[in-house]
């Protein structure tokens, strides 16, 4: 073999290295990005996410990280534009190199930033929307975990209307791929009992006036109001209404399922009701695992932990349980491997169980109900699920 033989096949086998690296993976360090709103209409939601993941980072970090790989989590802001989103997800991929994105929030914003991320084979891990596009239509790099908002509402609202022997129900909803997915649900949902919707009305996003929404479902008689709203619009709406002297049932999905609802929002948010899978971790819950955990984070971050922390700091506790079962050769299709195989049982927030295979990206379509008594969240149900409907 001569000299430039050998430093050709040298070459190549440089470059088919090279080639077979795996983005965002080295020796020592796996670096995972997230995108949350952390400046805009859901920043509290956000904020609490992140502190959830970097919970969870730390502690895998303190323990040996995974396979001898410690975690670096890097967190862009999308101020809740899609826009941003789609900036963020090119930054991330294609300047910081990200492994995988992570929980990132909101419904039209994963939807801007998906095409980048699926373009360089960056998977989206556990995103924090319920959106069924999040799992539909089947994608590779796609995984969910959480009921989708259609889901939700398609089982929880005749049954919650029939409870309450709601006569007229109306839909107050946020005008964007939210907002829709939820009164999609209810529509669906309704049809099962033989009703529909008798008003709807809707919002733009950033909206801070609710008065004409909620006098045009009080001027319609409406005894039951279905919520396509998130943190400050549940509170307005609601508040107008109480206002008004207007108190029908108000059902929200697991969007506006946090405790800030009661806390911003005070007395008047008593008798609110949500879809949800996970309880709320209040730091005096009776659970001392939930008890012990909720304290460790507000030591941490001086601050109460919420549903979104948990929904973070689950992400990644996933993440790093898939991730060491792929072992040393990790990459995105070692990882896919596992997950296509997955269940993960309840935990102690009280997830469903969920399962994964090669062609089932979302773990669970289950959701319960829970309502906010005396300033506080209770679960009023047990979990209701079934097959997909048919769109």
């Amino acid at each position: 073999m001569t000299l430039r033989t050998t430093l050709a096949l040298g070459t190549l086998a440089l470059c088919a290295s090279l080639a077979q690296a795996q983005q965002g993976v080295t020796k020592d360090e796996i670096l995972l990005g997230s995108i949350q709103d952390l400046s805009g209409p859901i920043a509290g939601f956000g904020k609490q996410a992140r502190n959830g993941m970097q919970l969870a980072v730390d502690e895998i970090n303190e323990q040996g990280g995974i396979n001898g790989r410690k975690i670096k989590l890097i967190v862009e802001d999308h101020a809740y534009d899609p826009k941003k989103a789609v900036l963020a997800a090119q930054k991330l991929v294609n300047q910081d190199k990200i492994f995988m994105m992570m929980g990132h929030i909101g419904t039209a914003h994963n939807m801007a930033a998906m095409p980048v991320q699926f373009e360089k084979n960056v998977i989206n891990f556990f995103p924090i929307t319920a959106a069924r596009e999040m799992y539909e239509p089947f994608h590779k790099l796609k995984y969910s975990y959480a009921a989708s908002y259609y889901d939700q509402m398609r089982l929880a609202v005749p049954k919650l209307v029939k409870e309450k022997g709601a006569k007229k129900v109306c839909a107050m909803y946020q005008d964007d791929d939210f907002g829709l997915e939820v009164l999609k649900g209810g529509e669906d949902g309704l049809k099962t009992i033989g009703m529909e919707f008798a008003e709807k009305t809707s919002y733009k996003r950033g909206a801070t006036d609710f008065s004409s929404q909620v006098s045009k479902m009080q001027a319609g008689g409406c005894d039951f109001v279905v919520m396509g709203t998130l943190i400050r619009e549940t509170i307005g709406g609601i508040g107008t209404a109480r206002k008004l002297g207007y108190n029908p049932t108000f059902l929200g999905s697991s969007g506006a399922y946090t405790d800030l609802i009661h806390k911003l929002g005070g007395k008047a948010m008593d008798g609110f009701y949500a879809t949800m899978t996970v309880q709320n971790p209040y730091t005096d819950e009776q659970s001392p695992g939930i008890r012990f955990w909720a304290n460790k984070y507000k030591t941490k971050f001086n601050e109460d932990p919420t549903v979104f922390s948990v929904y973070g700091y689950f992400i990644i506790d996933t993440f790093a349980s898939v991730a060491n079962k792929a072992g040393k050769n990790l990459s995105t299709e070692s990882f896919s491997k596992v997950m296509d195989t997955l269940t993960i049982q309840p935990d102690m927030f009280g997830a469903p169980v969920q399962t994964f295979t090669a062609t089932k990206r979302l773990g669970s379509n289950a959701s319960r109900l829970s309502q906010i008594t005396d300033g506080k969240w209770k679960v009023v149900s047990e979990y209701v699920s079934d097959a997909p409907a048919k769109k």
